[in-house]
């Protein structure tokens, strides 16, 4: 089987943004088909990863209107609703249209718009994926996560601090990203004198809502190289998605993200790689404890290790492990059904050695991107071609 080759990404400014969703969605797709020089008659086949843009802004039938505005018919279009994974979900998608010999020619857009709802409000809309019983209780995602925070920091007698570097370190990164939200650093004290959220998590743990959206364009590997140069693409080496228990409390350890351990294993065995071959990681840090959580689910380190690297300096940019060279969801943004692209453009731009000053040394990159508190995951590894 020919490889699945990504030949042209993009990614538009997060944070708030004037624009509602079919803009957002268009500007990233335009730029993304430039960064590849193809047609948009081309695109064989349009895939939009969204979560709720008939929640947020009352807007339904967006694919089919992507593709009219970027005159990108007569594409086959579907959206790619996986909540807070749909990109993930979308590289997925777009990724078996291309290796099943469907689409020559497959391009995935991602966005949300968000910011003109109340905190409460997009909380809520969010909070709408949980189970229906939990949901009615008012537990919502940040709940979740303040109450795995206090397991995992009784269980394995790591010091708050830790929790609270992974955003220093998200914020330090973020700096050096043009696309990123926040583009500020922050101390230890600053993250650990903010407010309280969900005990003990604290305002600087949490990423904020987000306006955005980024682009992937995909193609066997063999039209690839009909388009770009060889060291101007990457490929999908291996990818996997699983899913969790619906209700959380149902899981045998709320701290081990079995959606991740699935996915990733699945995503390794594909590409025949293990956690040793990966150089750098982008994980879905809509709360810092997910970092952990997921560094030790996709084999980085061991159960309960986690904040040990990050007390090391390992997943740090000059570490032997970089974790969230774009800032993360901490510090680069959170619009639901752009992140999992997001973090596969800063893997692209990464193996491709056009990261700028957050460049790392790095041949093999792994995503993994959250839907939820774990009820869903898609797990990416790309290559440099």
């Amino acid at each position: 089987m020919d490889r699945v080759a990504i030949i042209g990404a993009s990614m538009t400014q997060f944070g708030k943004r004037e624009a509602w969703v079919r803009g957002l969605l268009a500007q990233a797709g335009r730029e993304c088909l430039a960064d590849a020089d193809v047609a948009p008659d081309d695109v064989e086949h349009l895939y939009v990863s969204n979560m709720a843009s008939g929640e947020f802004e009352g807007q339904t039938g967006v694919p089919n209107a992507l593709a009219h505005d970027l005159g990108a018919l007569p594409a086959y279009t579907q959206r790619v609703d996986q909540t807070s994974a749909s990109g993930g979900a979308g590289i997925y998608a777009a990724w078996q249209s291309v290796a099943s010999g469907a689409s020559e020619m497959t391009l995935l857009v991602g966005g949300e718009k968000m910011t003109h709802r109340s905190t409460a409000e997009a909380t809520d809309v969010i909070a709408s994926l949980t189970h229906p019983v939990e949901y009615k209780h008012g537990v919502t995602l940040p709940s979740f996560a303040g109450l795995t925070a206090r397991r995992y920091l009784h269980e394995y007698d790591a010091p708050r601090e830790s929790l609270a570097k992974v955003a220093v370190k998200n914020h330090k990164n973020g700096l050096d990203n043009p696309h990123a939200q926040f583009r500020k650093e922050v101390d230890l004290e600053t993250v650990m004198d903010s407010p309280i959220v969900a005990d003990p998590l604290r305002l600087y743990d949490f990423c904020p809502i987000t306006d955005g959206s980024a682009a992937l364009l995909f193609c066997p590997e063999s039209v690839a190289e009909d388009h770009v140069p060889e060291d101007e693409y990457t490929v999908v080496a291996g990818i996997g998605g699983a899913t969790d228990t619906h209700v959380v409390h149902e899981r045998d350890d709320p701290t081990v993200m079995g959606g991740a351990v699935e996915s990733s294993e699945q995503a390794y065995e594909m590409a025949d790689r293990s956690p040793d071959d990966v150089d750098v990681a982008e994980l879905h840090d809509m709360f810092t404890i997910l970092e952990f959580l997921q560094s030790e689910a996709v084999g980085f380190f061991e159960q309960g290790e986690g904040w040990k690297a990050v007390e090391e300096g390992v997943t740090d940019r000059d570490g032997d492990l970089p974790i969230n060279t774009s800032g993360g969801l901490k510090s680069k943004g959170h619009p639901l059904g752009a992140s999992g692209i997001a973090q596969a453009y800063e893997l692209h731009q990464q193996l491709l050695g056009n990261a700028g000053p957050r460049q790392v040394e790095a041949e093999v990159g792994l995503a993994c991107n959250v839907g939820g508190f774990g009820n869903c995951v898609t797990t990416t590894i790309l290559e440099d071609a």
